[in-house]
């Protein structure tokens, strides 16, 4: 497309309302300068027009793809173009508003290396990926079969699909979707087994030791549990308002050949990652982000499985500036009323609000050597006897390990480790998530929407 004036507005309008009534997912593939600036008024009426067009597509629980080329700008920008739910853009493309000419002449200064470039827009939370020409069919095709079933369709997608498999070059993957199941013998039951808190789980450990063992650079990452557990994992960056932040990844994977929502705390597991990750420690952005993620998964009703691993939500003026208690606050009262099965597994340090973030759904699953509490035995220490010292005495009295808050009944489930559990060992680890995994999933997407929110309110009413 060229400039938007009426007949490019119309043409995109009537596409939507089309796609709209026939049940269609929408790829736009945006290229322009912006509004028609010859057509004066009428022109910027296409911007509202295109918007409230994909706001009813969106209503309707409908897909929808924007694709940004080189150039993306004006009153595209403005409207149709930044409003997909999952947002794609071209290496290098130009993406803003003002275009950088009308800027520089505003500001009378030279704009840096890079503004408003695609790389710039990911950095700052507004751009899901980056994707090279070449490469788009096969991620659009990805993203196009992964939104074509939901565990609440399952039926109705098994039953066309025979005429889904007429296209060759989505057979194998319709066919995965269809066939490939959980096996719901493997995972037992939902609840937990109180079993394994007397065997396959060390009873000579004491709470310190623990603290120190779910702490270690080599334990698995959130990463290593995406790789373990899904298949076709799709990262999407961004909070749509601020940034993207590298302690939380989350994206859409197939499990079981089934769409899901995967959000992981990620630290890393050596310095240079550690660092690159900011050591675990979410900014509000990430809880933003992961919040947008649910928020997808909802409308598109998918389950959101969350693994938690985080000291604690970063404290800097930075993580206060941009609203760091909002940001958690407003994830826990999302997630009350978010219309989707949730799923938290603490994988490693479940450290105060900032794990509890990702922590207030359904069910709340710790491994073995896991710990989970209100804040760290060092600064119970401090504030409690003004001794960080003492952090060993703290951490046994915190009852913080998975077998104390198993008992208390806060969580639902410990998972057994073997005695180093690196991601070179934790197939066994994975085996066990997996299957539990499927007996929560085959349960949670039973229920009714109303009887979802009743069991989850229930859950957290009792404390």
């Amino acid at each position: 497309m060229a400039s938007m004036g009426w007949a490019v507005g119309e043409k995109i309008t009537r596409a939507v309302e089309r796609a709209t009534e026939e049940k269609l997912p929408v790829i736009i593939f945006a290229c322009s300068g912006g509004a028609r600036m010859q057509e004066g008024i009428t022109s910027l009426m296409q911007m509202a027009k295109t918007s409230a067009a994909l706001e009813r597509h969106s209503k309707a629980g409908l897909l929808y793809v924007s694709v940004l080329t080189e150039p993306t700008t004006g009153g595209v920008t403005a409207s149709f173009a930044m409003l997909g739910d999952i947002i794609l853009a071209e290496p290098g493309a130009l993406i803003g508003f003002a275009g950088p000419r009308v800027i520089e002449q505003t500001l009378r200064q030279k704009l840096p290396k890079g503004f408003q470039r695609a790389e710039f827009l990911v950095e700052h939370g507004f751009v899901d990926d980056i994707v090279r020409r070449e490469n788009l069919r096969e991620t659009l095709g990805k993203i196009l079969e992964i939104h074509a079933v939901s565990w609440k369709t399952e039926n109705r997608i098994r039953t066309d699909a025979a005429e889904l498999h007429h296209s060759s070059d989505s057979e194998a993957g319709f066919e995965n979707l269809v066939n490939d199941k959980c096996d719901s013998d493997k995972g037992n039951s939902d609840k937990g087994d109180s079993s394994l808190i007397n065997a396959g789980i060390n009873p000579y450990l004491t709470a310190w030791d623990r603290v120190q063992i779910s702490r270690k650079i080599d334990r698995p990452s959130g990463s290593d549990y995406i790789e373990a557990l899904f298949t076709d994992f799709m990262e999407f960056h961004g909070d749509r308002n601020y940034g993207d932040d590298k302690a939380i990844i989350g994206g859409i994977a197939k499990f079981h050949g089934k769409p899901v929502t995967v959000i992981v705390q990620e630290k890393g597991t050596n310095t240079k990652e550690n660092i690159a990750h900011n050591f675990g420690m979410p900014m509000p952005e990430g809880y933003r982000k992961a919040l947008r993620l649910m928020k997808q998964a909802e409308k598109f009703q998918r389950p959101v499985i969350c693994f938690v691993d985080t000291p604690g939500a970063f404290c800097g003026i930075e993580a206060e500036e941009r609203g760091q208690g909002e940001a958690i606050a407003r994830n826990l009262w999302e997630l009350a009323g978010l219309k989707t099965p949730v799923l938290s597994i603490v994988t490693g340090e479940g450290g105060s609000g900032g794990a509890l973030a990702l922590a207030a759904g359904d069910q709340v699953w710790m491994l073995e050597n896991s710990i989970y509490s209100i804040l760290s035995p060092e600064g119970f220490a401090s504030i409690l006897w003004k001794d960080s010292t003492k952090a060993k005495e703290a951490a046994a009295v915190m009852k913080l390990t998975a077998s104390d808050l198993y008992e208390k009944g806060i969580i639902e489930q410990v998972i057994p480790e073997p005695e180093n559990l690196t991601p070179e060992s934790m197939w066994q680890v994975a085996e066990r998530l997996n299957d539990k995994i499927c007996t929560f999933l085959q349960k949670y997407t039973s229920l009714s929407e109303e009887e979802l929110l009743e069991t989850r309110y229930a859950r957290f009413r009792k404390f």
